[in-house]
């Protein structure tokens, strides 16, 4: 059995632009990855760990536990022996409460990059190999959650370049999701259904090539 964990945010989670409901497993873009892989092999699993709210490497000051360097090593114990680990995050280190940039965004995931490669895993496991996923451009903000994300179309702007660097100088994989898909027009931050079909379809091709 190949195992996959993504660790990620509300992107990968499915919220439903403008509400707070959640897409069914096989619509949101892991669980459409996992099928799409499992129609030529069915012995991949996806494993989700993904939290709204989920900053790189900075808390939230209103929900606790958004720190994803925080707890990171643990997940990869828990779940070991892993093949790949896909980490999409970024978008929500551009909220409103951070005056952050694409510079510092890329330094948080260079940490969590770290913490996977240094995991305390049992002997004789493999090191996983790491995708880095860049979240599409955040679009104007909409809707309730507008004054959360005010400002952050200007802030990611250099996401893509900056994640890209990490990737080459850590000899991770790489992944814009801006070359196949913007946000929703809803709220300008997340998917819709469509977009997490498109993203999971992209996003097997790769997994596929790495797995083998």
């Amino acid at each position: 059995m190949k195992q996959i964990l993504v660790y990620s945010d509300s992107l990968s989670w499915g919220i439903i632009p403008g509400t707070r409901k959640r897409l069914d497993f096989e619509d949101r873009w892991p669980g459409f990855m996992e099928n799409v892989l499992n129609e030529v092999d069915d012995r991949v699993r996806v494993i989700e760990n993904c939290l709204n709210g989920r900053r790189t490497a900075w808390e939230d000051p209103f929900l606790l536990g958004r720190r994803g360097i925080n707890g990171i090593q643990q997940v990869i114990e828990m779940h070991s022996p892993l093949d790949l680990v896909i980490v999409a995050l970024g978008t929500n280190d551009f909220q409103s409460m951070h005056q952050l940039n694409a510079w510092h965004s890329a330094q948080g995931m260079r940490a969590i990059v770290n913490h996977i490669k240094t995991s305390p895993i049992e002997p004789g496991m493999p090191i996983p190999s790491i995708l880095i996923v860049v979240p599409p451009v955040i679009e104007s903000p909409k809707g309730p959650i507008a004054p959360k994300f005010e400002g952050g179309e200007t802030k990611i702007a250099g996401l893509a370049e900056e994640y890209k660097k990490v990737s080459d100088e850590l000899a991770c994989h790489y992944f814009d999701c801006s070359s196949v898909t913007t946000t929703s027009v809803v709220d300008g931050i997340h998917l819709d259904k469509n977009q997490h079909h498109i993203v999971g379809a992209a996003l097997s091709k790769i997994a596929r090539r790495l797995l083998d």
